[in-house]
């Protein structure tokens, strides 16, 4: 018979996927569902068949990382209702305030609170785990620097990407078999960049499955009430759930990392995030998504902002101690830049090359326009060193308040997590 217990522990596992996927969905597929790619229906069934191939795949290693390696025991079925416990409750503390919380470093902390309290932390791993959080995020913000600089300024001379009002496809039915075909004004490259996005956000789905499915049931797998197959299951079908529920309000708004961001951007960031959290998760490493796109986000506006000089009068004037341009990530929404017949650019505010992935999904940017369409630089991309940091700098691409909100509670949740559940196992249980 199975017990009240094994009931409850169930449970919050499917509440903890449900706000998984709740929240995963919007940020894998918001480009898609903002351009008109794709439907919020066919959104949620994309993201639960990548996410249940990346648990089933690469997740099972943080499976088992979470389950029976960091600490040195056997999860009881109540160490694992409580710590299931504080991994939702602190998905419900970061909703509240409207921060996305990151999922595997409050479980892992919930876990090392248990470990230490029993004294079977196995600092090895833990050490491991705790490198990687700090790596990932350097290792995302210095290619997010490099793309920044030195190719993403070239893609967006040459791509932009816009919204069809009523998607790429229509249904011819003046046949006996209805068939698809192309809405009159799109073209092949329309279906090209239409499929490249597709695939950014599926490739989303894949690594939001392989590092979060162990969120939600790594402790029932570790404690032996349940296996591995069936709680990938689990956890899979109630992130599918929010997928299909609560991730429609989120589709809207497009999470709230990449809503300022250019479609272009939008996707450069998902690759190398959605790339970091594969491999780690590959590694059995717990990490979180949210913090390497941040960081990936925050190192291409610096990277971009950076073309205003050229590395020889950056590394003269720290040496003569002179001041620098003011380098922003609100270079990926600045105004753009042309220069003329003599080199010089023109600094006059011009619209970025496509909207955002906010104004997309909040229907404020022109319809009618292709899904992406190529050759829409008005010049050439000026040279490093030749652009005016005035036209790189000239919006914010965060708030630097929001932002520290944001970072704070990624540190805070996860220590309120150890800490809490270090004090029940060693004062309660």
């Amino acid at each position: 018979m199975v017990s009240a217990l094994l009931v409850a522990g169930v449970l919050v596992a499917v509440f903890v996927g449900y706000n998984i996927g709740g929240s995963s969905t919007g940020v894998a597929f918001g480009p898609a569902v903002g351009s008109r790619i794709a439907g919020k229906t066919l959104a949620a069934v994309l993201f639960t068949a990548f996410a249940l191939l990346g648990g089933w795949t690469v997740g099972q290693e943080v499976i088992t990382t979470m389950g029976s390696e960091i600490v040195a025991e056997e999860f009881t079925l109540a160490a694992s209702v409580v710590l299931l416990f504080f991994t939702g409750g602190s998905l419900l503390i970061s909703n509240l305030f409207g921060v996305p919380a990151s999922t595997s470093m409050t479980a892992v902390g919930a876990i090392a609170g248990l470990g230490v309290a029993n004294g079977t932390l196995n600092q090895g791993i833990m050490f491991g785990i705790v490198s990687a959080w700090i790596v990932a995020p350097l290792v995302a913000f210095w290619i997010g620097v490099l793309l920044g600089r030195y190719i993403y300024p070239y893609l967006d001379a040459r791509v932009s990407f816009g919204r069809i009002e009523d998607g790429l496809f229509d249904v011819d039915r003046s046949g006996a078999i209805p068939r698809p075909r192309l809405r009159e004004g799109a073209t092949g490259r329309d279906v090209a960049g239409a499929v490249l996005v597709l695939i950014v956000a599926c490739y989303n789905a894949f690594s939001a499955g392989a590092s979060n499915t162990a969120n939600a049931v790594a402790p029932l797998v570790g404690s032996g009430e349940i296996g591995a197959g069936v709680g990938t299951l689990i956890a899979v079908g109630a992130m599918g759930l929010g997928a299909f529920t609560i991730a429609r309000r989120t589709l809207d708004t497009v999470g709230d990392g990449i809503t300022d961001l250019p479609i272009l951007a939008a996707i450069l960031v998902s690759l190398v995030g959605a790339t970091i959290i594969t491999v780690l998760s590959n590694l059995g490493i717990p990490a979180s998504l949210a913090v390497s796109m941040t960081s990936c986000i925050i190192g291409l506006g610096w990277g971009r902002a950076s073309r205003a000089v050229t590395l020889a009068d950056a590394a003269g004037a720290a040496i003569e101690g002179e001041g620098g341009p003011d380098l922003s990530a609100g270079a990926l929404t600045a105004a753009g830049t042309q220069a003329d017949g003599s080199g010089a650019t023109d600094t006059a505010a011009e619209p970025a090359h496509g909207p955002t992935v906010g104004e997309l999904a909040t229907g404020e940017a022109p319809a009618g326009q292709s899904a992406a369409s190529a050759g829409t630089s008005t010049g050439p991309v000026p040279k490093i060193g030749e652009e005016e940091p005035e036209a790189l700098t000239s919006e914010d691409l965060f708030d630097r308040a929001a932002t520290g909100r944001i970072v704070t509670l990624w540190l805070l949740t996860p220590t309120i997590s150890a800490i809490g559940s270090y004090l029940v196992f060693a004062f309660v249980l």
